[in-house]
């Protein structure tokens, strides 16, 4: 009981002692107790081969409240950096100063520029500043499907044995008087809501509402006009003189 007494007084010592270390010797202490290795330069083999990995791998850049990921001139800390712009694309070419274990991703960009970035920070930034799969990449698809979709519309409209005048027109998304619903769908797209108004004097009305706001009104099946967006903003009041 009595050698244990003294483990816990020795125990409390030690710790009360930190209170009197200079702070840079605790700071110190600090930073060797919580950071690993590697935070050193003290890279193992095994880590620098998990490092490799990436090499190949196509990566691009990410704005970050308005700011990107630096890298470096040259493998070293006190190298020029800079900032490349975003969605700029990279490759990682090379792992360099695996001999004094003090490794830098060696890069290339779109642009040809070449750079160098340190392994720990480029973790750092890695799904934050920096991507592995391309940002744009869901834009750039719908982009191309929607140039393919423009593309058929044009070439149906083409292959129609309408005027030139008529085709024209429906090339710029105009109507004429007359039309189907299957034409007006090939040369409008699709509505978002179909409504069918009740019949007057044996006439049935359908009015189709597309994006924009606007409203295709159908008579008995066939394109009657446009009706343009309407306007729901309350209008100012007049002044009364």
């Amino acid at each position: 009981m009595e050698s244990n007494n003294t483990g816990g007084f020795r125990r409390k010592e030690n710790l009360s002692e930190l209170r009197y270390w200079p702070d840079s010797v605790l700071l110190v202490f600090l930073i060797v107790t919580a950071f690993p290795a590697h935070a050193f330069n003290h890279y193992t083999d095994h880590q620098l081969d998990a490092l490799a990995v990436r090499v190949g791998r196509i990566y691009w850049i990410v704005a970050v409240k308005n700011q990107t990921p630096a890298f470096l001139s040259s493998p070293t800390a006190k190298a020029a950096s800079f900032r490349p712009q975003a969605n700029e694309s990279f490759e990682i070419t090379e792992l360099v100063g695996r001999k004094d274990k003090n490794p830098y991703y060696k890069v290339k960009f779109d642009s040809g520029k070449e750079a160098f970035i340190q392994p720990e920070i480029f973790l750092e930034e890695l799904n934050l500043g920096i991507a592995s799969v391309d940002p744009q990449a869901i834009g750039k698809k719908k982009a191309a499907a929607e140039e393919e979709e423009e593309k058929k519309r044009i070439e149906w409209i083409q292959a129609q044995p309408w005027s030139r005048t008529v085709k024209e027109a429906a090339i710029k998304r105009q109507v004429i008087g007359g039309m189907n619903g299957g034409e007006v769908k090939k040369i409008l797209g699709n509505p978002i809501r179909v409504t069918k108004v009740k019949a007057q004097l044996n006439v049935a009305e359908e009015h189709w509402l597309y994006a924009d706001g606007s409203t295709a009104v159908f008579l008995n099946g066939l394109f009657n006009r446009i009706e343009p967006r309407r306007n729901t903003e309350p209008q100012p009041r007049a002044e009364e003189k």
